[in-house]
């Protein structure tokens, strides 16, 4: 496997076999620009996450080639994952730090994205005082320290109840349309991957291939009254469609 450096991420022929014989992934290719948001569903165990951990090399793929900036890579995984012994600030300043970035810069850049997702006032509590969607913007704030090209995202928001998970949505929408980064969204709901994206991927079961591909035509910033038109039923299901197909 090559891996080239640039502002965008790609999968060219992406193939993985894991050590027991498991086919994962097969054949996947596709591109993440900036500016661009794509959302992958598809059945559980199809290899979607399996691309998010290749890219940002905690796997090495059996065959394919991967082009993607790691030095600033984003990464917000299915959970919050903040050390308890730590202050919402000191969390948000942990990338930051093992960046080696002095303390002064490094507190700046923290608290201008503690103020980004809307946790000013809970800079100084510790992850046990906070909700789980809180939770998630302290890890959202926490990535945002290094003003990534690229940002992946593992089912992030799976573990909220449903209209946390929408207000989320529309955070991580604003930070998109604000950032311009080229983001990366696994998801099992169809709904979060249309409000979010500017395409929809579809993978098949394992082995994961992209057996189908959606443009999202609603410009942004978009509002919760979106999910209710006509329109964002009717692609919805179109989704959902393609995904029944892929299960078998």
């Amino acid at each position: 496997m090559s891996i080239v450096t640039t502002g965008s991420l790609s999968f060219d022929q992406i193939g993985m076999v894991f050590p027991d014989g498991t086919e994962a992934v097969r054949e996947a290719s596709f591109t993440v620009n900036r500016g661009e948001f794509v959302t992958v569903v598809g059945p559980s165990g199809c290899g979607k996450s399996t691309l998010l951990k290749i890219a940002s090399g905690l796997l090495e793929p059996t065959r394919g080639t991967v082009t993607v900036d790691r030095d600033r890579l984003g990464y917000v995984f299915q959970d919050a994952t903040l050390l308890q012994w730590r202050t919402v600030q000191r969390n948000v300043e942990l990338l930051a730090e093992l960046h080696g970035l002095p303390k002064a810069e490094r507190q700046s850049l923290a608290t201008e994205a503690i103020k980004t997702v809307g946790l000013s006032g809970f800079e100084n509590h510790y992850p046990k005082a906070l909700s789980g969607g809180m939770k998630m913007r302290a890890s959202l704030a926490r990535t945002l320290t290094l003003k990534p090209p690229v940002f992946l995202f593992d089912e992030p928001f799976g573990a909220v109840d449903e209209i946390t998970r929408e207000h989320l949505n529309e955070e991580t929408q604003r930070l998109f349309t604000t950032e311009g980064f080229a983001g990366l969204f696994i998801t099992h709901s169809i709904s979060e991957a249309v409000f979010l994206s500017t395409r929809v991927l579809v993978m098949s079961a394992r082995p994961g291939r992209i057996v189908a591909e959606f443009e999202i035509p609603f410009d942004f910033p978009r509002t919760p009254d979106l999910r209710f038109t006509a329109e964002f039923a009717r692609i919805s299901g179109e989704i959902s469609h393609e995904l029944r197909g892929a299960h078998s």
